[in-house]
């Protein structure tokens, strides 16, 4: 059976259906606005992008898409977290590989202002529809984006882990539930989310 540890990386059309997409960007743009989480700053400096680690929408289709993610990855998978972010004009996203917890990953167009910003994976740039995704090796392979020319663009990313995998105790990426915040670095290091 060929799994995503052959192919890598490829684009899913249409990943979320109509309903899903209309749901999430108008979620997206209401979060936007009241901008509940402050900012982060640490891929992405100097922009009014408002992103959520844990957010309990994005955690509940992280759950969700299990299943369509198995499928897609000939893989049995565990998700560990979900992360979504509302990109702004000038917004870009550096040259980077993942952590432990993105060994498989998807980035989702939640859709935006219409503007294209296409995802690039080893140097190969994918265009994304409202609803399209790209599944990829998070830790494994280069991903980024250069700057963003549009008003606002919503992306979810949703992690997995392969179960049979080095990486399965990162499962909830540490945490005792979903849709909770990071639990800090020396609380984790002790932690078996399967005790």
């Amino acid at each position: 059976m060929d799994t995503i540890k052959n192919f890598k990386y490829k684009k899913v059309s249409k990943f979320l259906e109509d309903s899903e997409i209309t749901l999430l960007k108008d979620y997206c743009r209401i979060q936007h606005r009241i901008n509940m989480s402050g900012f982060d700053t640490q891929q992405m400096p100097n922009t009014l992008d408002t992103s959520f680690y844990g957010d309990p929408l994005m955690e509940s289709l992280l759950i969700n898409k299990k299943n369509k993610m198995q499928e897609l990855t000939g893989l049995k998978l565990l998700p560990t977290y979900a992360y979504w972010r509302m990109y702004t004009k000038f917004a870009d996203l550096k040259k980077h590989s993942d952590r432990p917890s993105c060994e498989i990953s998807v980035s989702v167009n939640i859709g935006g202002d219409g503007t294209p910003w296409p995802f690039v994976v080893e140097d190969n740039s994918i265009d994304l529809e409202p609803g399209d995704a790209v599944l990829y090796l998070g830790c494994e392979l280069k991903h980024w984006r250069d700057e963003f020319q549009g008003d606002h663009l919503a992306q979810t990313f949703l992690h997995y882990v392969d179960a049979n995998g080095p990486y399965k105790e990162y499962w909830k990426d540490g945490r005792l539930k979903w849709g909770q915040g990071k639990i800090p670095t020396n609380i984790r290091k002790n932690f078996n989310p399967k005790e």
